[in-house]
């Protein structure tokens, strides 16, 4: 019998949205899923945690959703037919103004490369299926506290990087960078600690706040972000690899021993 792609539960066991949130004030989320069954329990969920959600079940119409109304959150099925979900998260990427909306990957395979390609063209984050919806709106609610303006204090610049953590915005020599949610957070605590080497368990537990998963996540978000910072990525000056140990900032730009 084929493995169900959510975990069946009570639709009461999720609790009402707040009183105090209003639908016309909550996050959008849109929600993209050729599977009809799993997209309306995904929406159930998120509909009674208190978030207006819209719905797509293929790529070229969550492409034409999200123009016509901006989600603050895409929950985005992997295998969608024609237009798969890799190409709808580079389109989205493509075309949307700094920061990007984030982006929740949903994938029916375990396998590592699926997951790797999710991120490296800008996923967020990803839940493989089967998942439970509830764990999902805690990745929604997670993601999008990290989005939240916050009046936070700005880390230090260095080597021409400056980053906004109430706009979430950074710049490199006064250009502004198109940075992913994930990766506008690893800059900044690069810059809140220069010349600490730190494992990615480590960056995993502190800017991603998960105390396990997949370390690849670290990996590919630290190459893509070097792609972005880096006049060189190939030989990296700011990011450093520090072997047997995982990653370093450099504010000086000074080439890795």
């Amino acid at each position: 019998m084929q493995q169900q792609p959510y975990e069946p539960v009570r639709a009461d066991a999720v609790p009402d949205a707040s009183p105090n949130r209003s639908p016309a004030g909550s996050a959008r989320v849109l929600v993209v899923d050729d599977d009809p069954t799993v997209a309306e329990v995904v929406a159930g969920y998120l509909d009674r945690a208190g978030y207006v959600v819209d719905r797509a079940d293929d790529g070229p119409t969550a492409l034409t959703r999200a123009a016509a109304h901006r989600p603050d959150l895409v929950v985005l099925d992997l295998m969608l037919p024609g237009m798969d979900g890799l190409e709808v998260c580079r389109r989205l990427r493509g075309r949307g103004p700094v920061p990007v909306m984030p982006v929740i990957m949903l994938t029916a395979r375990g396998d590592e490369e699926d997951r790797v390609l999710g991120l490296e063209v800008g996923a967020d984050d990803y839940v493989t299926k089967p998942f439970s919806p509830r764990e999902l709106v805690l990745r929604v609610e997670s993601v999008l506290r990290r989005t939240r303006p916050a009046a936070a204090e700005r880390p230090p610049a260095a080597a021409g990087l400056t980053v906004d953590p109430a706009a979430r915005r950074a710049t490199k020599d006064g250009a502004e960078l198109a940075l992913t949610l994930r990766e506008f957070d690893l800059l900044a605590f690069f810059l809140w600690h220069p010349g600490r080497a730190f494992s990615r368990e480590e960056l995993m537990h502190r800017v991603w706040g998960w105390d396990f998963g997949d370390l690849s996540t670290v990996t590919v978000h630290v190459r893509r972000l070097r792609g972005k910072v880096e006049d060189d990525p190939a030989r990296p000056r700011l990011i450093q690899t520090v072997w047997g140990v995982g990653y370093r900032f450099d504010a000086a730009g000074r080439e890795a021993d």
